[in-house]
């Protein structure tokens, strides 16, 4: 990637703009992040002992990696805001619920189903 967030060139992956909102999403709720690309500062890498194994037991084939508290806890893919929140101990927030509405005759105001 030629930039830190890799939201760069011809054909951008809807993935990474998602994952970089979903990160400052992080930093907003208290979390303290921290995000390091390998082109631009393979010494964070180099001197991380779990990643530096990782790597060289995958090859690059294991980035993205997420650690927690300098455990591995998502290698290979950009994990979600609800799995975010869940590894740091957030709660997601549930932006809407939608449920769905039936309709009928089977559950009439009054009729004691529902």
């Amino acid at each position: 990637m030629c930039c830190s967030t890799g939201v760069c060139g011809p054909q951008v992956d809807p993935v990474l703009p998602r994952f970089t909102e979903d990160f400052h999403w992080l930093a907003n709720q208290g979390i303290a992040v921290e995000r390091f690309n390998l082109s631009q500062q393979p010494q964070a890498f180099a001197g991380n002992p779990a990643v530096k194994a990782t790597l060289a037991q995958d090859g690059t084939s294991c980035l993205p990696l997420i650690l927690v508290n300098d455990n591995i806890v998502s290698k290979g893919r950009y994990p979600e805001r609800d799995e975010l929140a869940r590894l740091t101990g957030l709660q997601p927030k549930i932006e809407s619920l939608s449920l769905p509405v039936l309709s009928g005759n089977s559950c009439k105001s009054g009729s004691g189903c529902c």
